[in-house]
């Protein structure tokens, strides 16, 4: 009896902001390797979640979510998320059912026959429990009138209903060959990565409409102390001086509640006892700055264009 074919592949989820990419993500791989947050464009590093399904490792990709940039920072996202989905050997569309074919998804569309038509592309529509049957069925024979998808998925991410499908048919759909990670690996992002991510999710769920994208945090300093637990140092970076007051909030209750919530969340995810200390800097330029677009797994460049 021979041993099933081993399987390896990327998966690049692509859709508008916020329909759902990273909860889906997150809901593939079984860990929370993506922010979720009820703001759009929250994802900026195209982070790699790694899943296992038998002998297929499905290595997915939660780009940026696509949409019409205006700054620097909005351009070196649009440009990741493509270069993902031309990179990957799959990709899947995420559509939010109650929003249906907006001007944002067929600009998509339109750009998906330019970027990845030689690709297979599977048609994953989500939070199908907030629309009627026949609204859902009308939604799904329209998007597959615009463009040829291999396969159509009703889900939702949040609910996990229909993920199972969608990751056994990517499972079986991407190439065979050795995996690219250890087993029990779910992200290739560096931890100091990961960390400061749930770090700026904390901060744009509490800050809500203030300052939502005019910061970013960064993980100076990692010590691993003898007794088994984490010093974890990091940095919010603010572009004005009025930002600074605003994170840190009266009396530093902001910063005070936003670092609990992500230590919490850190000791969860490590599985031990973390010591976390934040500290806001400004730095009026940050947006303009190519090494803060490195952190962010961006390439400055792409900004340009």
């Amino acid at each position: 009896m021979t041993d099933p074919v081993k399987r390896a592949g990327f998966v690049a989820l692509i859709g508008e902001p916020n329909a759902g990419k990273s909860t889906l993500l997150n809901r593939m791989v079984g860990a929370k390797v993506s922010i979720v947050t009820h703001k759009v464009q929250t994802t900026r590093a195209r982070i790699r979640g790694v899943a296992m399904a038998g002998q297929s490792q499905i290595v997915f990709v939660d780009t940026p979510g696509l949409f019409r940039p205006r700054r620097r920072l909005d351009r070196a996202m649009v440009a990741a998320a493509w270069s993902g989905a031309a990179d990957a050997d799959i990709v899947v569309l995420l559509i939010e059912a109650h929003r249906g074919m907006t001007e944002g998804v067929k600009a998509i569309l339109s750009g998906m026959s330019d970027r990845v038509n030689r690709l297979p592309v599977a048609l994953a529509i989500n939070k199908i429990d907030k629309v009627k049957a026949e609204d859902l069925l009308a939604l799904t024979q329209a998007m597959n009138e615009a463009y040829p998808f291999e396969r159509t998925f009703l889900i939702s991410a949040e609910r996990g209903h229909g993920c199972d499908d969608l990751k056994a048919w990517l499972a079986e759909k991407i190439p065979a060959g050795d995996w690219f990670y250890p087993e029990d690996q779910i992200a290739d992002l560096p931890m100091r990565m990961i960390a400061a991510e749930m770090t700026r999710e904390k901060l744009t769920l509490r800050l809500h409409q203030e300052l939502p994208y005019e910061l970013t945090v960064e993980t100076e300093h990692w010590q691993e102390r003898d007794d088994g637990t984490a010093r974890i140092d990091q940095v919010v970076y603010v572009a004005r001086d009025g930002h600074k007051g605003i994170v840190l909030g009266h009396k530093g209750e902001t910063i005070k509640a936003v670092s609990h919530a992500s230590r919490l969340e850190l000791e969860e995810f490590l599985g031990r006892k973390v010591h976390l200390f934040l500290q806001v800097k400004v730095r009026p330029n940050w947006l303009d700055e190519a090494e803060r677009y490195s952190e962010m797994g961006l390439d400055f460049k792409d900004g340009n264009t």
